[in-house]
C-alpha cells in the first residue's frame, strides 16, 4: 500500500513546529488543572435542585377538616393556575397544611419560585386571619439534609445544655459554608403566665384585662427627639422588663373596677415551653445540632471547620465531663467515595501503563498514559464554569473516561511508531505529522461515535436526570479534551522521546554517566523527604527509581521481545484464522452462528432471570426504624415507644458492636425521611437510626442481615406503625410498592381503600414487609356546640367563645421579654392542671359588659351558651392535584425482587372489584421506573442515530455503517452471557447506561478497521487481501484499546482498592475489595466488561467476514443481472445461493474472483493538477 506522504493535519503540524509553546501549556495546564482541583468544593451526591417547592402553614387548634377547606383549598386553588406544573400534592392535618408543588424538570426554577410566591400571596386575602404561622415556601433541595449531627451529653440540666448548645450554635452558624444549625432535643424558654381560674372569677377579672394590663406595661416608646444645648437628643419611655419575676407586681384593673396584682391571680413562671422534640445517642438523652450546609460549599471544609471548633469547645471551653459526639458526618462517607474512586483511577492507570508498555516500549507507553491525567486537569479547569462540584457522579465519570480517553492517544502514537520504524528515510518529525494526518478522520469520528451515546443522557428528565446529568457533560468534556491531547501534546512527545530502536538491535542496557546522574538526582530528592519528615514522599520516589531501573535492566528487554517475537507470531497466527474464515460457506456459518448466540443469550438470560433493580443497592451504610403512631399521640408517649424500639434494636445489634458506630433516635423534629425531604415536626413520629462505621472497617462483615433482624424485633407493638429501610443509593424515588386511591367520594374512597387492603393482605404476597395506609379514621376530638340563640341572647358572639378557649388552653402571647441573645414570649393561659380539665373549660366565666343592663359587667359560664360531644376524625387528609387520596404503601423485604412482587400486586389489582369513580394505580418507585426506562429507550434510539448518521457522513455509504452498527446489536450477547453466567443483578438505569457507552467503544474499533480496510482497496489491493491486511494492521490498536478500557473499568467492577498514601508512608495498602461503590457503579462497569470483551471477537473476526460478504452479495446479483442494492434485502442473497449449481457456488467463493462487472466501491477521485500535468510519482511508504 502506498500512502500519500503531503497528508497532513495541520494542527499537529504546528504543534510540532511550536513545540516550546506546546510543552508551557501542558505545564500551565498541568499547573492549573491540580490548584482547581484542590478548590473545588467536594461532596457525595450532586446537590441536585429538586423542581419542587414545600408550602408549610400552622393554624394552631384547627381540625384537618377545617384546615383542608380553610388553608390547603384556596393555596391549591392558586397554584393550580400555573404553568409547567407536574404535580401538587398536599397534606392537612391537625393545626398543619403542607402543600408540595412540583414542576417539570426543564422549568426556570427561580421563575417558579416567584410565581408560587405571588399565588400564595393572591390566596392569603382567602385564608383566616391571625393565623399561627403564615404559609411558608420552602425550596427543596438536597443541601435541606443535615451534613452531620453534633450531639452534647452530660450529668447536666436541659437548661445548662441549652446554653452550651446555643454557644456551639453560634460558632458553627458562623462559617461561611453553613446556612442554619437546627436544635433537636432542647427546652425553648418561655414565660408564662399560669392564671388561676377561680381566683381570676372572684376579682371578676378576664384575660383580656390580664393581656391589656402586661401590654400596658411591658413597652419602650420612642418620644421623638429634644433640642437641647445645640444637641438633639433621643427621648424614649423604657418600661420593658428585664427580669420575668417583676412582671409579677403589674396591676391588673378589671372592667368592674377591681383592682389586684397579677401575682394575686396568677403564677409568674420563667419556664420552657413544653419539650417538642426529644433525641438520644446510645440510650442517653442528648442535645442535637442538625447542621445544614450552603449549597454548593465544600463538604469537607465544613467538616474539617466544625471538627476544629468542636476540639477548641472542649479544651477551652465546655466543662470536663460534657461529652461532645459527632455522628451521621456525610464527609467521612465523602472522603472514602473521594479515596476509593481517585486510588481506583490510580490503578486502572498504572494497569494500563503496564499493558501498553509490552506492546509499544515504556516510552510510547508513558505518552499514552499521561493523556489520561492531561484530559482531567483540562476537565479541571471547565467544572467551575459549569458550577459543578467534585462528587461520586463526576468522580466516576473520569473513571469510566480512563480507559476510554487512552483511546485516541494508542492509535495516533501505534501509527507514528510503526511509520517511524518501517520508513528509515524519514524523520520523527515527517513521521509524526504523516501518522497524525493519515488516521485523523477515523480517530476524530470514532470519538464522536464514542460522545454520541451521552448526548441524548443530557436531556434525561426528572430528579434522576438532574442527577444523571454529570455523567455525560463529564465524560464528553474529558473525551473532547483527550483529542486534543491525542492531536497536540502526544505528537510533540513522540517527536523529543520516541526511540527508533526500541526492541530491535537495542543496545544492551549499562549503568552509564547518564543513568549515574540520575540515581544522584533521585536520592537526593528522596533524602529531602526524609529530611522533611516526608516518609511516604521518600518511599516514593525510591519505588519509582526502583521501577525505572526494573524496566531498564529487565523489563525493558521482556517487552522488548514480546513486541518482537512473541506478538508477530501472535498476528500471523490472526491472519491464518482470518483466511481461514473467508473461505466457503464460513462467513455465512459464522453469521449464523452469531445470530444463534445472540437468541441463545437473550433465553439463558430469560432462564436464569437475574434480579432487576431500579438504581443498585449497597450494604445499609445507615438503618432507619420509622416510627408513626396515630396523629394527636403526645411527643411524651412518643418518645416511650421510641425508646421501646431503640432498646429492641440495640440488643439486636449489639450496645459494643465494632461495626456500629451510632444508635440514634429523634422524636417529633427530625423524624421524617430525609430521602423524601420530610422537613415536617410532627409529634407521632419517632426515628431510630443505626450508623454503621465506613465500609473497609468491617472487616468483610456485612450489614445486609440487620436489616430483617430489626424488622422482625420491632413487630409487635400495638397501635404503631413501624418501617425500617436503607439509606437510598441514588436520586430519591417512591416506595417499592405504593398504590394511590383517588376519588371525589370520601366515604367511597375510605371504604375502598380498607377492602383492598384487607383484599391483598389476605393474598399474603411474599416479599411485601407491611402493607400500611397513609389514612387514619380515628383521632379523638372534642367538638363544641354553641346554643346561638341563647348565646346571643347574651350578647356574646363565636369569636369570643373560640377566643377565650384558645387563651385558656393553647395560651395568648401578651409580649416579649428580651435579653442580650433573644426574645422569648410570655404566654397567658390557664394553669396546666386546670386547662387540661375539660370541665374546668366548660365552666370558663366569660366576662364582658352588658350595655342592655346599663353596663354592668356579667360573668356568664361557657356551659350556658354550649355543650360538647366526643367523636372520632381524620387524622389527615391527603389530595394530589385536587383530589383527595389514600395511599397504601410498603418496603419490599430483603432477597425479594421488587419489579416481582409489584408485578404479582399489579395482577392481583385486576381481580379487585372497586366502583368506577374511584381510580387505583401503581406508583412511587415504579412510575419512576417507567419514566427512565421510556426515557433510556428514547435515548438509545437517538443515541444510535447519532452513531449510524457520523458513520454515514464518514463512509458516504449506507453498508459498511450496517456492517460496523451490526456489531453493537452483537456487543448485547456478552452483555447478556455475563449477567446470565455469574447471576448478577441488573441495574436498570446503569446497566442501561452502560450498553449506551459500550455502542460507542465498539463502533469506535470498527470504524478504524473498515476506514484501513477502504484505504487499502482503494489504492487496488484485492477485496479478501484487503481484509486479512487491514485486520492484521489494526489488530494491535483494536485489542489495545478494548484491553485499556477494560482494564481501567476491572478495579470498579470488582470494588479493588489499595490505598496507595498509607502504602508508602506506613508499608500497609489497606487492601480490600467491595464497598458502596461497587454495589452503585457495578453494573455499569460490568456491562461495558462483558460487552467488551466479545466485542473485540467481533471487531477481529466478525466485521472482516461482513465486509468481504459484501463483495459476494454483488458477485451473485451480477450473475443474474439484478441490482446490486438487493443486496440490503435480508436473506435473498443467501436464497439464491442455495438455488445455485455447487461448482457455480464453490467458483465464485474463490478469493481470486472477480465479477465481469465493474465494482466500484469508490467513486473515482477526480485527477489532481499534478497527475494531469505530469503524472508525478507520489512518494510513499508500506505498511507491510
Amino acid at each position: 500500500m502506498q500512502d500519500n506522504l503531503h497528508k497532513e493535519f495541520k494542527p499537529t503540524s504546528w504543534a510540532i513546529d511550536n513545540k516550546v509553546s506546546v510543552y508551557v501549556a501542558t505545564i500551565i495546564i498541568a499547573l492549573a488543572g491540580i490548584l482547581t482541583y484542590n478548590s473545588l468544593p467536594k461532596e457525595q451526591f450532586p446537590e441536585v435542585v429538586f423542581p419542587q417547592f414545600y408550602i408549610n402553614t400552622i393554624n394552631a387548634g384547627t381540625s384537618p377538616e377545617d384546615m383542608e377547606t380553610t388553608v390547603t383549598k384556596p393555596i391549591e386553588k392558586q397554584l393550580n393556575g400555573i404553568s409547567g406544573v407536574k404535580k401538587i400534592k398536599s397534606t392537612s392535618m391537625q393545626d398543619f397544611s403542607a402543600i408540595t408543588i412540583e414542576f417539570n424538570a426543564n422549568e426556570d426554577i427561580e421563575a417558579a419560585r416567584q410565581q408560587v410566591r405571588e399565588k400564595v400571596d393572591d390566596a392569603k386575602k382567602d385564608l383566616p386571619q391571625n393565623l399561627t404561622q403564615e404559609p411558608q415556601i420552602v425550596k427543596i433541595d438536597v443541601s435541606q439534609i443535615p451534613i452531620m449531627n453534633v450531639n452534647l451529653s452530660g450529668d447536666f440540666d436541659l437548661q445548662t445544655l441549652k446554653k452550651y448548645a446555643d454557644d456551639m450554635k453560634d460558632r458553627i452558624e458562623a462559617l461561611n459554608e453553613i446556612t442554619r444549625v437546627d436544635l433537636v432535643g432542647e427546652l425553648e424558654r418561655e414565660i408564662q403566665i399560669n392564671v388561676d381560674k377561680y381566683k381570676m372569677d372572684a376579682a371578676q377579672i378576664s384575660f383580656d384585662d390580664i393581656i391589656g394590663a402586661i401590654q400596658g406595661e411591658n413597652i419602650t416608646i420612642s418620644g421623638g427627639l429634644v433640642a437641647m444645648d445645640g444637641q438633639k437628643r433621643t427621648l424614649s419611655v423604657k418600661g420593658e422588663y428585664k427580669d420575668p419575676g417583676k412582671i409579677g407586681n403589674i396591676i391588673v384593673r378589671g372592667q368592674s373596677g377591681a383592682t389586684v396584682y397579677l401575682k394575686d391571680v396568677a403564677t409568674v413562671v420563667d419556664g420552657f415551653l413544653e419539650q417538642e422534640s426529644y433525641a438520644r445517642l446510645r440510650g442517653k438523652n442528648v442535645i442535637t445540632l442538625n447542621v445544614i450546609k450552603q449549597s454548593g460549599k465544600n463538604l469537607i471544609d465544613a467538616s474539617d471547620k466544625i471538627q476544629a471548633i468542636t476540639k477548641d469547645m472542649k479544651e477551652n471551653y465546655f466543662p470536663k465531663n460534657l461529652e461532645v459526639t459527632i455522628t451521621a458526618d456525610q464527609s467521612k462517607s465523602t472522603r472514602v467515595t473521594l479515596h476509593d474512586l481517585i486510588n481506583t483511577i490510580i490503578i486502572g492507570f498504572l494497569l494500563v501503563t503496564v499493558i501498553l508498555m509490552f506492546f509499544m516500549g515504556a516510552v510510547n507507553a508513558i505518552f499514552v498514559a499521561l493523556s489520561v491525567p492531561i484530559s482531567m486537569f483540562i476537565a479541571f479547569l471547565l467544572m467551575p464554569m459549569y458550577g459543578f462540584t467534585l462528587n461520586m457522579m463526576v468522580l466516576f465519570s473520569f473513571l469510566l473516561a480512563l480507559g476510554i480517553v487512552v483511546d485516541d492517544a494508542i492509535v495516533v502514537i501505534e501509527n507514528v511508531h510503526r511509520i517511524y520504524n518501517e520508513r528509515r528515510d524519514l524523520g520523527i518529525v515527517r513521521a509524526a505529522k504523516i501518522a497524525a494526518g493519515e488516521v485523523f478522520l477515523p480517530v476524530f469520528s470514532g470519538t464522536l461515535t464514542v460522545l454520541a451515546p451521552f448526548f441524548p443522557l443530557l436531556f434525561w428528565p426528572g430528579v434522576i436526570g438532574k442527577f444523571m446529568f454529570y455523567l455525560p457533560v463529564t465524560l464528553i468534556t474529558t473525551l473532547g479534551a483527550s483529542l486534543i491531547v491525542a492531536y497536540i501534546i502526544n505528537p510533540v512527545f513522540a517527536v523529543d522521546f520516541m526511540d527508533r530502536h526500541e526492541g530491535e538491535n537495542h543496545p544492551k542496557p549499562r549503568f552509564d554517566k547518564k543513568f549515574a546522574i540520575l540515581s544522584g538526582v533521585f536520592a537526593f530528592i528522596a533524602l529531602m523527604g526524609y529530611a522533611n519528615g516526608s516518609v511516604g514522599t521518600g518511599n516514593f520516589v525510591i519505588f519509582v527509581y526502583l521501577m525505572i531501573v526494573l524496566e531498564r535492566f529487565w523489563l525493558g528487554g521482556v517487552a522488548r521481545r514480546f513486541q518482537h517475537n512473541f506478538w508477530p507470531r501472535v498476528q500471523e497466527r490472526y491472519k491464518r484464522i482470518l483466511k481461514w474464515c473467508l473461505l466457503g460457506w464460513r462467513p455465512v456459518w459464522i453469521v449464523i452462528a452469531t445470530f444463534g448466540l445472540l437468541i441463545f443469550s437473550i433465553m439463558l438470560t430469560a432462564i436464569r432471570n437475574p434480579k432487576v433493580v431500579f438504581f443498585p443497592q449497597a450494604d445499609p451504610n445507615f438503618i432507619y426504624t420509622y416510627i408513626e403512631l396515630p396523629n394527636g399521640t403526645d411527643q411524651k408517649y412518643t418518645d416511650s415507644i421510641t425508646s421501646i424500639v431503640e432498646s429492641r434494636i440495640t440488643k439486636v445489634v449489639g450496645a459494643r458492636n465494632p461495626i456500629v458506630e451510632s444508635i440514634i433516635s429523634n422524636v417529633a423534629k427530625g423524624a421524617g425521611d430525609p430521602s423524601q425531604m420530610d422537613l415536617s415536626v410532627q409529634p407521632q413520629k419517632g426515628k431510630v437510626t443505626v450508623a454503621f462505621v465506613e465500609f473497609s472497617a468491617r472487616n468483610g462483615q456485612s450489614t445486609v442481615q440487620y436489616l430483617d433482624k430489626i424488622r422482625e424485633a420491632v413487630k409487635g407493638i400495638p397501635g404503631t406503625n413501624i418501617t425500617v429501610e436503607q439509606e437510598q443509593g441514588g436520586p430519591p424515588t417512591g416506595k417499592p410498592i405504593n398504590i394511590e386511591i383517588s376519588g371525589d367520594n370520601f366515604d367511597e374512597l375510605t371504604s375502598t381503600s380498607f377492602r383492598l387492603k384487607r383484599y391483598l393482605d389476605s393474598l399474603q404476597i411474599g416479599g411485601v414487609e407491611e402493607l400500611k395506609s397513609d389514612f387514619e379514621a380515628n383521632k379523638p376530638e372534642i367538638v363544641v356546640n354553641i346554643d346561638r340563640e341563647r348565646a346571643n341572647a347574651q350578647g356574646i358572639s363565636t369569636r369570643q367563645i373560640g377566643g377565650a378557649l384558645r387563651t385558656a388552653l393553647f395560651g395568648f402571647e401578651a409580649s416579649k421579654i428580651r435579653d442580650a441573645k433573644d426574645e422569648y414570649k410570655i404566654m397567658v393561659r390557664l394553669r396546666e392542671d386546670q386547662r387540661n380539665n375539660i370541665n374546668n373549660l366548660m365552666n370558663l366565666n366569660l366576662v364582658y359588659r352588658d350595655m342592655n343592663m346599663g353596663g354592668v359587667v356579667r360573668q356568664v359560664p361557657l356551659s350556658a351558651v354550649a355543650d360538647i360531644h366526643y367523636s372520632n376524625t381524620y387524622a389527615g387528609i391527603k389530595r394530589i392535584d385536587q383530589k383527595r387520596v389514600i395511599t397504601l404503601y410498603s418496603n419490599v423485604l430483603t432477597g425479594f425482587n421488587a419489579n416481582e412482587v409489584v408485578q404479582h400486586i399489579e395482577t392481583s389489582l385486576h381481580d379487585f372489584s372497586h366502583p368506577a369513580s374511584v381510580l387505583i394505580k401503581m406508583t412511587g418507585e415504579q412510575e419512576d421506573q417507567q419514566e427512565t426506562m421510556n426515557f433510556l429507550m428514547m435515548a438509545m434510539l437517538g443515541a444510535f442515530g447519532l452513531i449510524l448518521m457520523i458513520m454515514v457522513t464518514q463512509f458516504n455509504s449506507i453498508g459498511r455503517p450496517m456492517v460496523i452498527f451490526m456489531e453493537i446489536l452483537f456487543s448485547i450477547i456478552g452483555v447478556f452471557l455475563g449477567f446470565s453466567i455469574f447471576k448478577m443483578s441488573i441495574s436498570i438505569v446503569m446497566t442501561g447506561v452502560g450498553i449506551m457507552a459500550l455502542a460507542g467503544i465498539v463502533v469506535r474499533n470498527g470504524i478504524v478497521l473498515v476506514e484501513f480496510t477502504d484505504l487499502l482497496i482503494q489504492q487496488k489491493m484485492p477485496v479478501y487481501d484487503a481484509v486479512v491486511e487491514a485486520g492484521k494492521t489494526r489488530m494491535t490498536p483494536v485489542i489495545l484499546t478494548a484491553i485499556a478500557a477494560i482494564l481501567g473499568l476491572i478495579p470498579l467492577a470488582v470494588g479493588f482498592n489499595i490505598d496507595f498514601a498509607s502504602l508508602f508512608s506506613e508499608f500497609n495498602p489497606h487492601i480490600f475489595f467491595g464497598g458502596d461503590n461497587v454495589a452503585f457503579w457495578g453494573p455499569l462497569a460490568w456491562t461495558m466488561v462483558f460487552g467488551l470483551v466479545f466485542a473485540t471477537f467481533l471487531t477481529l473476526i466478525l466485521v472482516p467476514v461482513m465486509y468481504a460478504m459484501n463483495k459476494r452479495s454483488i458477485d451473485v446479483l451480477d450473475r443474474y443481472n439484478l441490482p446490486r442494492w438487493l443486496k440490503y434485502v435480508p436473506f435473498l442473497v443467501l436464497v439464491i445461493k442455495i438455488f445455485m449449481k455447487r461448482d457455480e457456488v464453490r467458483k465464485m467463493h474463490d478469493p481470486k474472483y472477480l465479477s465481469p462487472k465493474p465494482y466500484h466501491f469508490f467513486p473515482e477521485p477526480e485527477a489532481t493538477v499534478e497527475e494531469v500535468r505530469g503524472k508525478k510519482k507520489v512518494d510513499g511508504i508500506s505498511v507491510n
